[in-house]
């Protein structure tokens, strides 16, 4: 793959990314789209194609923070860079782009187990009882109960993931058919 086909493929990833991201902000207009968006699988599709694992990384950590700003700013009227548990959520996202990394092979069985991955990882660690304060006591049935209440959230989170790891994957795998530039080295040697 030569220099120029690598700048068009990471061109053509951001699209995908900059249009799936779009979607993140009709939550704030339809609140039953609570956290039904295209981060989780921004990060797994990040960390599965970039081939410098760090722009998968910072591809979706600026997609959320630059997206956070704007949800922040339209609820609050206020310009928000950063809030309360906003680490721990930064770090999921993180975590997510890892599994993405450790996709041996896109296909429907890892995309579908990686987002799975990806929305666990949401839940078991954003929902901690420490992070909300007195909301929740800090004791294991504390954490329970958080978990619980998180469901339709989570539940959202699965969905946006799902779907959105299909239009991504799905998407990317169909142009790789069309477009060589796409393809990485692996895939020309074929």
């Amino acid at each position: 793959m030569t220099a120029k086909d690598n700048t068009n493929r990471n061109l053509f990833l951001i699209l995908m990314i900059l249009v799936a991201a779009t979607f993140r902000l009709l939550a704030f207009k339809y609140k039953e789209l609570s956290n039904f968006n295209p981060v989780g699988a921004i990060a797994l599709f990040g960390g599965a194609y970039f081939t410098s694992k760090w722009k998968g990384y910072a591809t979706v950590l600026l997609t959320l923070f630059s997206t956070d700003i704007i949800i922040n700013y339209l609820y609050t009227g206020k310009l928000t860079l950063w809030y309360g548990g906003a680490v721990w959520v930064y770090l999921c996202f993180a975590f997510m782009v890892l599994v993405g990394t450790l996709l041996e092979r896109v296909n429907v069985i890892n995309v579908l187990l990686g987002s799975i991955a990806a929305v666990l990882i949401h839940w078991l660690i954003t929902d901690l009882p420490w992070l909300y304060g007195t909301l929740y006591p800090h004791t294991l049935a504390g954490y329970g109960e958080s978990l619980i209440k998180a469901i339709p959230f989570e539940k959202n989170m699965a969905l946006g993931t799902l779907v959105f790891s299909a239009i991504l994957f799905g998407g990317f795998e169909l142009a790789k058919n069309k477009y060589t530039f796409l393809r990485d080295k692996k895939q020309l040697a074929l």
